[in-house]
């Protein structure tokens, strides 16, 4: 074995284990398929309680970077929040919780930098 030890495993490799254990797969049988020890499997599974995780998606009625750059060039060029939402094909009311969720008109920015991480 490669040093694969000292790095956690991937979204793939953790989808495979877990489509493999709903498939009646044991430890042994699942450790060999993304070349781990099974007692590592046995980590991932009880994280869950060896029940699988759903997969979780975004809708499609979230905002993507690229909407909220959108969002603060439109209010830097003193653009309306109706005419920003119709840009962008929004809700003037989604465009609106946005801005105010994150700093009102005058201080909103689309990434927010956060010194306490």
């Amino acid at each position: 074995m490669t040093d694969l030890s000292k790095r956690g495993l991937s979204k793939t490799e953790k989808l495979k284990i877990w489509r493999l254990w709903r498939e009646g797969k044991n430890l042994s049988e699942l450790g060999l398929t993304v070349d781990r020890h099974a007692g590592s499997i046995f980590g991932v599974l009880k994280l869950k309680g060896g029940i699988s995780p759903v997969e979780r998606k975004r809708r499609e009625s979230f905002l993507s970077l690229e909407e909220r750059e959108d969002i603060s060039r439109g209010l830097a060029s003193a653009l309306s929040i109706r005419e920003i939402a119709r840009r962008l094909d929004k809700s003037a009311s989604t465009v609106s919780r946005e801005i105010n969720r994150n700093g009102g008109i005058l201080k909103y920015r689309a990434i927010i930098m956060r010194c306490n991480q």
